[in-house]
């Protein structure tokens, strides 16, 4: 009996122990540095309600601003191609290996008008760029640059007011992920490093091991193509918010591999805003 009781005094405190840490801080309660530090939520986008579907009006006459961009991904697709001849290329959903920076933050731009009263947004500054790396199904790690550097997006034209039916749609540049000084695990670089693996000197000419001896630091940009649409709006705020997926180039190692196409999708948060 004695053994009885105290079995079920421990279950009691671990069940209490469990409890308590299940619940999460109030909601209502503004998070200090150590309530956010490592655990990731840094990395997370604002949310509107579901209930924000609303209107923006905006006057052509005026300058606007799109500002406190965030752009959150949260799915990752590799394209890999088929093994049979027949078959066509199809996208691999992979996981994300990093850890907590993988959105991009503080993106402005310009919203200007056009002939066709269509919104056009012109990215200008921000956390524009972070480097990720997704593991496909097979082991196989791919990095890649996540970014909206340069992004030049348009919307349909008529447009009289940001609400849920209003899409944006272009391209950004996607600058190299590693640089001329960077070094790979073989110590070979641009501007520092080896010039051939050290294992292999007789045979650093082959063809085989060329494009990963020889670096190339590839300074012309290459394009991605981001869609953002709008599915909430708060009129009195300014505030937007939807879902957006971009299809852009991985990382080519300095010259090493080809570069394969990555499909990202995710939420965005931003406001729009009177330019100053």
């Amino acid at each position: 009996m004695r053994y009885r009781t105290l079995i079920a005094a421990l279950l009691a405190v671990c069940l209490s122990f469990l409890t308590a840490c299940s619940e999460g801080p109030d909601s209502s309660q503004t998070l200090t540095y150590d309530d956010i530090v490592n655990t990731g939520l840094a990395n997370n986008c604002p949310e509107l309600p579901e209930t924000a579907r609303g209107s923006i009006a905006l006057d052509r006459d005026s300058s606007y601003i799109l500002t406190d961009l965030c752009i959150q991904p949260t799915e990752y697709f590799v394209k890999e191609e088929p093994t049979n001849k027949r078959q066509k290329a199809e996208f691999v959903e992979g996981r994300k290996l990093t850890r907590y920076t993988s959105s991009l933050d503080q993106v402005t731009g310009d919203l200007i008008f056009d002939e066709d009263n269509a919104l056009t947004f012109k990215e200008q500054y921000g956390i524009d760029f972070q480097a990720i790396t997704v593991l496909l199904p097979g082991g196989e790690e791919v990095p890649f640059l996540f970014t909206v550097k340069g992004l030049i997006a348009k919307s349909q034209p008529g447009v009289s007011a940001i609400n849920t039916s209003i899409d944006f749609e272009g391209i950004y540049n996607v600058p190299s992920y590693r640089g001329s000084s960077f070094l790979d695990p073989k110590g070979r670089g641009v501007t520092s490093g080896y010039d051939n693996a050290v294992a292999l000197p007789n045979r650093a000419d082959d063809t085989e091991f060329s494009k990963a001896n020889v670096k190339f630091a590839d300074t012309s940009l290459k394009a991605g193509e981001i869609s953002l649409r709008i599915s909430k709006v708060d009129s009195e705020t300014g505030e937007i918010a939807g879902i957006f997926e971009a299809i852009q180039p991985s990382d080519t190692d300095l010259g090493a591999k080809e570069a394969v196409e990555v499909k990202v999708g995710g939420t965005f948060y931003g406001r729009v805003d009177t330019a100053s």
